[in-house]
């Protein structure tokens, strides 16, 4: 029989491991006997760590969301006119996303199927609700289209944020380097900053009023 490796994790690193299992096999999909197997330890040791999988589930989805609601309270997001608020926090996201993948991603997948999921699907909005009032506000200031609907206008820039979640893969960033292959296929031969820089200037051309 296989041997279970003595418990040598801490409790962020069996977080990583489990955020990787639910982004592999989806949360529901994922039973404690396959976070055992993935960190190699029992699942004794496993709730030496946690209460269960959905503890696991939270703290992964809270990582992602302390790393965007910090970026409201930066200080270029919270001073000046509403726009350059509104392209510091998108700007700012982008890079959270991108540092954070497997934990936003994970955010981005729940559907509400626990307290847990519940929990994180109105923080997302409480999010996308002050966003929404940046650009009503940019709007309001002269300096966006007052002819497109703000909250409409926030879910087309999220959806273009959420999206790199589907394409970044930043682990192929060495391998495509070193062997001379289409990086660009990957997503993975662009920074945090390039790709930040990308959807600004990509969402605010169709946005901005000048």
């Amino acid at each position: 029989m296989p041997t279970v490796k003595r418990d040598t994790y801490t409790p962020d690193s069996l977080l990583s491991v489990a955020v990787r299992v639910f982004n592999e096999r989806g949360y529901d999909g994922t039973s404690m006997e396959h976070l055992s197997k993935a960190a190699g330890i029992s699942k004794s040791s496993i709730y030496h760590h946690v209460r269960g999988k959905e503890e696991l589930l939270r703290r992964g989805i809270s990582r992602a969301l302390d790393g965007l609601f910090a970026v409201l309270e930066e200080v270029p997001a919270r001073e000046g006119r509403a726009v350059e608020r509104l392209e510091h926090v998108t700007r700012r996201t982008v890079e959270v996303l991108m540092a954070e993948l497997p934990y936003v991603t994970l955010l981005l997948r729940v559907r509400g199927n626990t307290e847990t999921e519940l929990w994180a699907m109105s923080r997302r909005r409480e999010f996308d609700q002050r966003v929404a009032e940046l650009v009503k506000q940019a709007a309001a200031e002269g300096d966006l289209r007052s002819d497109v609907d703000a909250r409409l206008a926030t879910r087309l820039l999220f959806g273009m944020i959420n999206s790199i979640a589907e394409w970044y893969r930043p682990d192929r960033v060495a391998h495509n380097g070193a062997a001379g292959g289409d990086s660009s296929a990957s997503g993975g031969s662009n920074t945090s900053a390039e790709v930040a820089e990308a959807v600004v200037r990509t969402a605010f051309a169709g946005l901005r009023t000048s």
